[in-house]
């Protein structure tokens, strides 16, 4: 089955028919495999590997973003995925933003998170905006919309400049939801990584919980990027 996916025009026919062609790409072990790592999603998953639809977002982004995105429906996790890389695509800021602010309510699972927090290259030439964004959504109590927050923080704002404020943003956060805390470990590690100085005395002293603490110097340890020596000083500070 073929689709022009580049196309100007979207109506609901065309959709229907946008979403017979991701059922046709399906890929069962895919399928088996991935949905054992996403866990607790509301959407229903085809079984599509991610290269797949970021090539797919990449034509329809040639064509009508817009009306596309207007068109768009929630019922499978590829089709809220491609929704997210369409959104990457968009070059003209006010417009990303609209898009933007909608998206965000929809993602219920690390990987819809993870891959379009590190998709959104946009976010880098409005820094400010967007940083000042990402650390406000990271205080979220909703645990998905605190992830995107820390996730943007982690691929775009990562800086000299701002590690006393993600810090003081890591102090703040006060949840143990397992995605939150992830993430936050997961962004301490890259820290550490970039400011190995400054990230071990946050280490030391900080507000984190003690999941989150251990997790972080865990995968600290996992970096080939960090030596023998230092996993080691590390230690002392698990809890």
């Amino acid at each position: 089955m073929t689709i022009e996916l580049t196309t100007t025009t979207w109506n609901k026919e065309e959709y229907n028919q946008f979403i017979k062609y991701l059922i046709n790409l399906q890929d069962i072990k895919y399928k088996e495999f991935h949905s054992s790592l996403v866990l607790n999603s509301k959407y229903e998953m085809i079984g599509i590997r991610v290269p797949i639809m970021r090539d797919i977002a990449k034509k329809i982004a040639k064509g009508n973003i817009e009306e596309f995105l207007e068109y768009a429906q929630e019922r499978y996790y590829e089709e809220v995925m491609i929704q997210g890389f369409v959104i990457s695509h968009i070059k003209d800021e006010k417009q990303f933003y609209k898009y933007f602010k909608r998206y965000i309510n929809k993602i219920d699972n690390w990987a819809i998170c993870d891959s379009f927090c590190s998709s959104i290259k946009i976010v880098r030439k409005h820094e400010e905006k967007y940083y000042k964004e990402a650390t406000k959504m990271a205080i979220n109590k909703k645990e998905f919309i605190s992830r995107v927050g820390l996730v943007m923080i982690l691929n775009h704002f990562i800086s000299k400049n701002n590690l006393d404020e993600i810090f003081g943003t890591l102090n703040k956060i006060q949840s143990d939801k397992f995605y939150i805390n992830m993430a936050e470990a997961w962004l301490l590690c890259e820290m550490y990584i970039k400011y190995p100085k400054e990230t071990t005395k946050y280490i030391k002293k900080n507000n984190l919980n003690n999941f989150t603490q251990n997790k972080a110097i865990s995968k600290i340890h996992d970096s080939y990027r960090v030596s023998k020596e230092e996993k080691e000083l590390l230690n002392k500070y698990r809890r």
